[in-house]
């Protein structure tokens, strides 16, 4: 209510829902943007790098395998160590790192923007409160942070997964000479569409970073505890490792059928007409199999570079926000 100071009466403001609801918003944003810190970013950043820069020829077998639904297009592999050989034979270093750059960029701006987004939105909940988040809390953060992600991100991952599928040892004979020619070529004859193929499963695919930073949390959390260690206090390296893996494997285990769906979609040898008709043509020519295809090598991969994630991450931020605090 306001009042003149000259006549004394009394006069009430009203606001319509609308002008309301748009302060709110704005109010809400303003304060998430309070806890964004560039420093979640570049520790986020460093550690997708670092991590798959060592560890990309596994994620080439894991794709390889993921798709392979017996086109006769597709080179047959026995096992892992089968098909890193067969593709340094033919294609020689070169060859394992065929899509690494879009799986750098992709990698580093998604551990990037996945680390910035939720250590945003987890400080925004937790604002004004003396209590730890729960379960639920870091779970929805992290669901949050990783829808904000995977939509910057997935014309990326659509790069990646077509410059690892191209078979041809010959470069000049192959669809995509890198990155850039991919995104524009994809672009060009598939329109925003295109580059945004396997988006849908992969909003599915947001339930597995939430699982993972859940248990990562929770593990955390609960060890501190049991130490008698104030929440803060730095961990040492592979303590920080067996959680990051732990957490990991519970979340590939929960999750990996979505990332053979998310790579078929993606694959620019065999069209589907969306989600329902992968799932649909999967399990009827292979069965649950199917959706577990490239399991192994996905675990192999993903657990060490979890951790090289997570270690780099951890000392990094801890650097940076100790330096610019």
């Amino acid at each position: 209510m306001t009042s003149s100071p000259t006549d004394g009466s009394v006069s009430v403001k009203t606001e319509s829902p609308t002008s309301f609801k748009s302060y709110s918003i704005t109010g809400n944003i303003q304060q998430l943007l309070r806890h964004v810190k560039v420093e979640n970013l570049v520790a986020g950043l460093s550690g997708g790098v670092v991590s798959t820069m060592v560890l990309h020829p596994l994620d080439l077998v894991k794709i390889r395998f993921a798709v392979s639904d017996g086109l006769d297009l597709r080179p047959k592999y026995n096992g892992i160590i089968h098909c890193m050989r067969s593709v340094w034979q033919q294609e020689g270093l070169r060859g394992l790192y065929q899509g690494a750059t879009p799986n750098i960029w992709g990698a580093g701006a998604s551990w990037g923007l996945y680390f910035f987004f939720y250590n945003a939105i987890k400080a925004y909940t937790k604002e004004g409160r003396q209590t730890e988040l729960s379960a639920t809390e870091h779970l929805v953060s992290a669901a949050e942070a990783g829808i904000l992600t995977l939509t910057i991100t997935n014309p990326i991952w659509v790069t990646k997964t077509r410059l690892i599928l191209q078979y041809n040892s010959d470069p000049s004979s192959k669809q995509y000479k890198g990155m850039v020619d991919a995104l524009i070529k994809i672009y060009q004859q598939e329109g925003v569409r295109g580059l945004y193929r396997g988006y849908i499963p992969g909003l599915f695919g947001t339930s597995h970073g939430a699982l993972q930073f859940m248990a990562y949390e929770e593990l955390k959390r609960d060890y501190t505890k049991y130490k008698n260690m104030a929440p803060e206090q730095k961990l040492n390296p592979l303590e920080y490792i067996t959680m990051a893996a732990l957490s990991k494997i519970f979340a590939v285990a929960t999750t990996y059928p979505y990332q053979v769906v998310r790579a078929r979609l993606q694959d620019q040898h065999n069209k589907y007409n969306g989600v329902t008709d992968v799932i649909r043509r999967t399990w009827r020519n292979e069965g649950a199999r199917g959706f577990y295809k490239g399991i192994g090598p996905n675990v192999i991969r993903v657990t060490p570079a979890c951790c090289i994630t997570f270690v780099v991450y951890e000392n990094v931020s801890r650097l940076l926000l100790g330096q610019y605090k």
